[in-house]
């Protein structure tokens, strides 16, 4: 049913389009204009990884190749739209810093009819769900490369409101919109600034306060067999072998007979364990046997993990709420002793991204890289006396906890979002047009 007011369009009715130049890779060059090419592109903006440029004398001619900021774009070839990041269709916004640039092959620019559609309203339908299914309805080519037509794409037909209407549910949108993007820029600042933390905490570089004394640590230096080039002279260094009382890595249920159920033990592939510690939606399931089965795997709520292959050197631990848990083959549990050493501690060093370097550089295997257990016991970490290992991990616990809270502030503002403009571009709420 279309709302009082509205119409149903299709999008090739609504916009004018423009699509990319063949830039030729030998022109390539490290400064001049940026192309924006399909590859600098994921599911929701232009990264940096591996930026490409043409000389200001082999652009010229080419301004109407040119984008400006918020410009929208879409993908004309790519993977199928269950691969976000890669889906052809998939739409981006040029940012600020990419004011200028130029647009590659097998992209095509989306600009909104005057007085008829606004950019922001014409973005919003290109990211419904609705559209990626529609998508996935026109793709034809390989499991790797699939494309679509112009011709396809511009048949996507959605509710359109008034154009006053439009322009007041952009501004309701919008205040969300800064919201969000206010709390991410808090979330980068507090992440840079835990870094920060842990190269000086870590490192010794700088020295907390003894709270038995009241005065600072102190100590001389001395040259480091962990990852950091230097350590202070009254810290020791062990192997992760000699600070735990269990180092092992699982198994498949399957292999010893038994079943995935849709309830039970929390079992965690390598996919639990994130780039930015544990995630939930990795999870599958085991019955009580198989656990008892699997007992050598274990782990219980504390407990260290760290990916083995794939990408390696991922650490996270397992979280309170879950009592216990057991792991695949692709993890090892790293269970510490509790005397002169500080679980937490001992995870923030793993965190590091020296630990990560390390770990990719003693990496076997090409194909599918890999450590072994051998490696992870052999892992050398700093050892503070205990109770500055303690005040290192609380103040990073504590920054770690200011990232959680703005990061479950950040959830619900998209989710309140995500809700309201369900209702407004539904036409299920109108805005008032008065004000």
């Amino acid at each position: 049913m279309v709302p009082n007011g509205w119409s149903e369009v299709k999008l090739g009715d609504v916009i004018a389009h423009q699509k990319g130049f063949a830039f030729k890779s030998e022109n390539y060059c490290h400064d001049g204009k940026r192309i924006i090419r399909i590859s600098d592109t994921d599911r929701n903006s232009i990264h940096d990884r591996s930026p490409v440029y043409v000389s200001d004398e082999n652009s010229v001619g080419l301004e109407r190749y040119s984008l400006s900021e918020g410009d929208i774009i879409l993908s004309t070839v790519g993977s199928r739209p269950h691969l976000l990041d890669s889906m052809v269709g998939k739409a981006v916004q040029i940012p600020a810093k990419d004011d200028g640039a130029l647009l590659n092959q097998n992209l095509v620019k989306l600009s909104p009819k005057k007085k008829v559609i606004t950019n922001n309203y014409l973005f919003s339908m290109l990211k419904k769900n609705k559209f990626n299914f529609f998508i996935s309805t026109l793709v034809r080519g390989n499991a790797n490369q699939v494309s679509i037509t112009l011709n396809e794409l511009f048949s996507y037909s959605f509710l359109l409101p008034t154009y006053e209407e439009q322009r007041k549910i952009a501004q309701i949108l919008s205040t969300w919109d800064r919201g969000i993007a206010t709390t991410e820029k808090l979330i980068d600042a507090s992440k840079q600034q835990k870094k920060a933390l842990m190269q000086q905490l870590l490192t010794g570089k700088k020295r907390l306060v003894d709270p038995e004394t009241g005065k600072a640590f102190e100590g001389d230096w001395r040259k480091s067999k962990t990852p950091y080039e230097s350590l202070p002279s009254d810290w020791s260094e062990l192997a992760l072998e000699k600070l735990s009382s269990f180092i092992t890595k699982g198994a498949t249920p399957t292999t010893y007979g038994f079943e995935w159920q849709e309830y039970g033990i929390p079992f965690l592939r390598s996919e639990c364990v994130g780039k930015n510690g544990f995630k939930e939606s990795g999870l599958n399931y085991i019955c009580d046997d198989a656990h008892e089965a699997m007992a050598r795997s274990k782990v219980y709520a504390g407990d260290i993990l760290i990916t083995i292959t794939g990408n390696v050197g991922r650490v996270c631990r397992l979280p309170n709420k879950y009592p216990q848990a057991n792991i695949n083959q692709h993890i090892a549990k790293v269970t510490l002793k509790d005397e002169n050493v500080c679980s937490d501690f001992i995870f923030h060093c793993l965190q590091d991204n020296k630990y990560q370097s390390n770990f990719e550089r003693i990496t076997t295997g090409q194909a599918y890289p890999q450590i072994s257990l051998v490696q992870v016991r052999n892992t050398i970490v700093p050892l503070p006396p205990i109770s500055e290992q303690q005040k290192i991990a609380s103040v990073l616990t504590a920054a770690d906890k200011e990232i959680e809270l703005l990061e479950a502030k950040l959830a619900h503002f998209k989710q309140e979002k995500k809700a309201l403009m369900q209702q407004l571009l539904t036409g299920k709420r109108r805005v008032s047009l008065s004000s």
